[in-house]
């Protein structure tokens, strides 16, 4: 199993079944924490989850598949931070020569009319 899959259930749970609230504090789409129950769910060949009322209820299959992760999840090291990129990067090139600042005074460059 995936030790990935295997956190984001283990937030789940620790977030009390509420599928917004561990999304945010995974730091993931919504879409994503649903996709990866439900491959968590094919790969164990049984429903963790089950829809009870307004909300959800860990299966007796989900209580048993609890204790491994936790397991898991302890003897595993901590996922290396993403290494963090100065601010900053490349410069648009301008497009084209773009307006000439009017200068006070001055009338407007003559515009010769396109021939036909």
């Amino acid at each position: 199993m995936n030790i990935t899959a295997l956190r984001r259930f283990v937030a789940l749970v620790d977030a009390d079944l509420h599928f917004p609230r561990a999304a945010a504090a995974l730091g993931l789409p919504l879409a994503a924490l649903y996709t990866t129950v439900e491959k968590l769910d094919e790969e164990v060949g049984h429903a963790t989850l089950a829809r009870q009322g307004a909300g959800w209820q860990l299966t007796p299959a989900g209580a048993l598949l609890l204790d491994e992760p936790r397991a898991r999840i302890a003897a595993t090291p901590p996922p290396a931070a993403k290494p963090t990129v100065p601010a900053g990067g490349k410069a648009k090139a301008s497009k084209g020569k773009g307006r000439a600042p009017i200068v006070k005074g001055q009338p407007k460059p003559y515009k010769k009319r396109q021939g036909r």
